[in-house]
């Protein structure tokens, strides 16, 4: 079976096995196809008694159930936009993510019922606060602010109107809130013909193979993992959810995999690169793996020839995208010729049907897959959206070039850029030339803020695997060994050792985090 997004509606396959077959390997439970479908079925039914219908948004919170993925499909089925929230992040996020959305319910997968969200502080208070507030110090509020409660006491039924309005923004698959610089959320639209988009993109291109089998690492809340969710309902595949917990153990985790016979793996490199410490990360212990699949951030070259190496006959395809562009919008296939070719790998070319160009400096990107805008924000919208060949299209805030070849390649973040002694200066270029180090698996230059915001200094930290932040031996003389390739107001004040970079829950280099154990080192000392 798999689940037709064109229809909103569940299609046999010619498949062997068919309605049979594991759709999905959860945290908690399992599920078939068949399975699957009656739950999702079931699942509509509650929501319509909620009040919930088409284009009526729906709050699903939880983590890696089974019962999430029936949640994400059940919405499909109703033609209400899911809302993804990983419990990972507090109530506090919740109760803003509810305020923009007008809701008072949402869906609690790890229960498996609707729940009321009880009335917080005044929601007037968002308009008061400090908008240089950092992200984490605002959501960790969430005590004294919101709370949850059973939606209509314990029968956990609430009353049709307890469910938010209809958006404006018809025939949406998914609202997606990610961070804003100031820590409020903003909500991206993804239109359902941008979800069809993306998945004929995946079977056009990917060679993922009939009935992939998915490893799903990144949280729902985090538009990678889209990635394995379409592309199972689409393909007819089967999804395996890797938790936290099971993350955590890399061999269980990797012997898991195993298991379920998993064929393409879907995360950020950063959390690939953890399991290169475990021997069983290997084409010997992962024998039915087909496909890596990257998106998220910078992929390193280290990283991709060590995977050429573990893996020789497993295809690298890299892509790149914010959540704007429905995951991802450009690819390319990493090869022993491309990574002999390239010191800093390109992000590819555009997919399908969509145009990415450089305007000024900044990736813009244009198609059928650009989000239809930001919820309620009409002032983001009128300065990131504009249209372009008559497609929507969007400016990606990064900075860009193409090359002779037609490749494209991201140069990093335009408010990311930074500026010391009137030089400007881009923080992956020094990452690219710290990694290049002998003996440097990873590592990440860092900026020293003054306190009205301006750069004071640049340090670097580089993995060594130990405790201290001594460095080793064969890097006395790293300042000569990047003097070769930087400008001297590029070279980092100071590098220091640690035993991994701090990652954030997207598995994403967490600089902000390691400026602020620099700081506490210094204190102590």
């Amino acid at each position: 079976m798999r689940f037709d997004l064109t229809e909103n509606r569940f299609v046999d396959t010619d498949t062997d096995t068919g309605a049979d077959a594991w759709a999905v390997i959860g945290a908690d439970r399992a599920l078939r196809w068949s399975e699957l479908a009656a739950e999702a079925l079931a699942w509509c039914e509650t929501a319509r008694a909620q009040g919930f219908g088409a284009d009526v948004p729906v709050i699903l919170r939880g983590h890696k159930e089974a019962a999430f993925f029936v949640a994400m499909v059940g919405a499909l089925l109703l033609g209400a936009p899911f809302v993804p929230l990983d419990t990972i992040y507090p109530d506090e996020r919740m109760r803003r993510i509810a305020h923009e959305l007008g809701a008072t319910t949402y869906y609690d997968a790890g229960k498996g019922r609707f729940a009321a969200l009880r009335a917080g502080e005044d929601e007037d208070e968002d308009e008061d606060e400090d908008e240089d507030e950092d992200e984490g110090a605002k959501l960790t509020r969430a005590s004294s602010v919101a709370g949850v409660a059973d939606a209509a006491g314990s029968s956990g039924v609430a009353g049709a109107a307890d469910a938010p309005s209809p958006l404006n923004e018809t025939g949406l698959a998914y609202v997606l809130f990610t961070s804003g610089t100031t820590g409020t959320p903003k909500g991206v639209q993804i239109g359902r013909e941008s979800v069809q988009a993306l998945v004929e993109w995946m079977a056009a291109d990917f060679a993922l193979g009939t009935a992939p089998v998915f490893l799903n690492q990144a949280p729902f809340s985090f538009d990678l993992s889209m990635y394995e969710v379409f592309g199972t309902l689409a393909l007819g595949g089967t999804i395996v959810l890797a938790s936290r917990a099971l993350c955590a153990q890399g061999g269980v985790l990797l012997e898991t995999l195993a298991k379920h016979h998993v064929t393409t793996w879907v995360s950020t490199p950063s959390f690939a690169q953890q399991q290169l410490l475990a021997p069983q990360f290997s084409s010997e212990g992962l024998t039915s793996l087909r496909t890596f699949l990257f998106c998220g951030e910078v992929l390193p070259v280290t990283l991709a020839k060590q995977l050429r190496q573990r893996f020789p006959a497993v295809q690298i395809i890299n892509t790149y995208g914010p959540t704007e562009a429905t995951v991802a919008t450009t690819w390319i296939v990493v090869d022993d010729a491309v990574l002999a070719q390239h010191p800093r790998l390109p992000i590819g070319r555009p997919k399908r049907d969509s145009q990415v160009f450089v305007d000024d400096g900044e990736l813009c990107i244009a198609g059928p897959h650009v989000m239809r805008g930001y919820l309620n924000r009409n002032d983001l919208n009128a300065t990131r959206m504009f249209s372009h060949g008559g497609q929507r299209a969007f400016r990606t805030g990064d900075l860009g070039a193409v090359d002779a070849d037609g490749l494209l390649f991201c140069q990093g973040r335009i408010d990311d850029q930074v500026k010391v002694g009137g030089y400007r200066i881009e923080l992956l270029e020094i990452d690219a030339a710290l990694r290049a180090l002998p003996g440097v698996p990873g590592a990440a230059a860092v900026p020293l803020r003054r306190p009205d915001g301006s750069v004071a200094r640049i340090v670097a930290f580089v993995e060594t695997g130990h405790d201290t932040t001594r460095l080793p031996d064969h890097l006395h003389d790293w300042k000569a060994l990047l003097a070769a390739r930087l400008p001297s107001y590029m070279i980092p004040s100071e590098l220091l050792g640690c035993r991994a970079l701090p990652v954030s829950v997207n598995f994403k280099i967490d600089r902000t985090q390691l400026a602020q154990d620099y700081r506490s080192a210094h204190l102590k000392a």
